[in-house]
């Protein structure tokens, strides 16, 4: 009876270590741009970590946190991501984009790259630039 009792205990631990989470890195940063002007209160931000590899097909979101602006630029971001989606030999970058009501205010232009290597200079500095109305 000992036995079996102990059988359904390891199979029940077992049980409970694969249904932990992943395992999470992260990258903090902070979104700027260089026009004197102040973002609207109903502003919204986004970031995005994207594998960005394959030049013919679309980027692949890693994370992404979206949200109302708080305060003015620099916007912070955090973005949590699971290292096991990183594959050796791909490309990874960050973008961001500021929006108004579903209309587009700012957006990276540039590229951003990160190897996800831990090696990364943190916080990040993204520049977004306005987009012609």
């Amino acid at each position: 009876m000992k036995k079996i009792i102990l059988l359904g205990l390891t199979a029940l631990l077992g049980a409970c270590q694969s249904m932990s989470p992943a395992p999470k890195a992260s990258l903090d940063g902070e979104v700027f741009y260089l026009q004197r002007i102040a973002l609207p209160p109903a502003a919204t931000l986004s970031v995005s970590l994207q594998d960005v590899s394959l030049a013919d097909a679309p980027a692949v979101v890693l994370a992404e946190q979206k949200g109302p602006v708080k305060g003015q630029v620099p916007l912070p971001f955090h973005l949590s991501y699971d290292p096991a989606q990183v594959k050796p030999g791909h490309s990874y970058a960050v973008s961001a984009r500021i929006e108004l009501e579903g209309k587009l205010l700012f957006t990276t232009t540039d590229r951003h790259a990160v190897r996800l290597d831990g090696q990364d200079a943190q916080p990040l500095r993204v520049r977004v630039n306005a987009v012609a109305p």
